[in-house]
C-alpha cells in the first residue's frame, strides 16, 4: 500500500521539467549502451528485441499479449519480435498451460547470453548511479520509477 503524500512536497513546473529532462537524458544514455551491445551481437536485431529478451528473462513464459502490454507495442509488433527472436534461436514458444492457443515464450541459452551481455552494460550504469546517489536514495529512486511505470511493474514476482 502506498504511503500518503507528504503535504510539504510542492513541486514547481521548473522542478518537474528538470526531472523530465533528467529522465530523457538517462534514457538516451541507457539506449546508447543497448545500441552498442546490439551492434556487438551483430544479429540484426533492434531495441525492441532486446527489451523482449530482457522481459523474457525476468518473466519467463510471458506471451504476446503480456509483452505487448508491458512494452506498449501492438500485439502484432510483439508477435513479430518474438518470431524474430525464435528465428535467431534466442527464444522458443510453447503452447500455454491452460490454453493451448495462447503461446508463451522463454529464452534459449543463446537468448540468455544475448540478453545478459547487454544487460551487464546497463547493470554497470545503474550500479554506478545507485552508488553515486547513496544507499538512502536507492529505495526512493525505485519507488519513483515504479510509480512512473504506469502499473507495468506489478507482477514482477516481487523482484523490483
Amino acid at each position: 500500500m502506498n504511503a500518503p503524500a507528504d503535504p510539504r512536497l510542492i513541486l514547481r513546473e521548473d522542478e518537474l521539467d528538470a526531472g523530465l529532462e533528467l529522465l530523457m537524458l538517462a534514457e538516451a544514455s541507457m539506449w546508447a549502451a543497448v545500441d552498442l551491445g546490439l551492434e556487438a551481437a551483430d544479429l540484426g536485431l533492434g531495441r525492441s528485441h532486446w527489451r523482449a529478451a530482457f522481459l523474457l528473462r525476468r518473466r519467463p513464459g510471458i506471451g504476446v499479449q503480456d509483452l505487448a502490454q508491458l512494452t506498449s507495442l501492438s500485439k502484432q509488433a510483439a508477435s513479430r519480435i518474438l518470431t524474430d527472436l525464435e528465428a535467431k534461436g534466442l527464444a522458443q514458444k510453447a503452447p500455454g498451460d491452460l490454453d493451448g492457443r495462447r503461446r508463451t515464450a522463454v529464452l534459449t541459452p543463446q537468448g540468455e547470453a544475448f540478453e545478459g551481455a547487454i544487460a551487464e552494460r546497463l547493470r554497470g550504469q545503474i550500479g554506478r548511479a545507485y552508488r553515486d546517489g547513496g544507499l538512502d536514495a536507492v529505495g526512493g529512486a525505485r519507488r519513483i520509477l515504479g510509480a512512473l511505470s504506469g502499473g507495468r511493474a506489478r507482477g514482477a514476482g516481487g523482484r523490483l
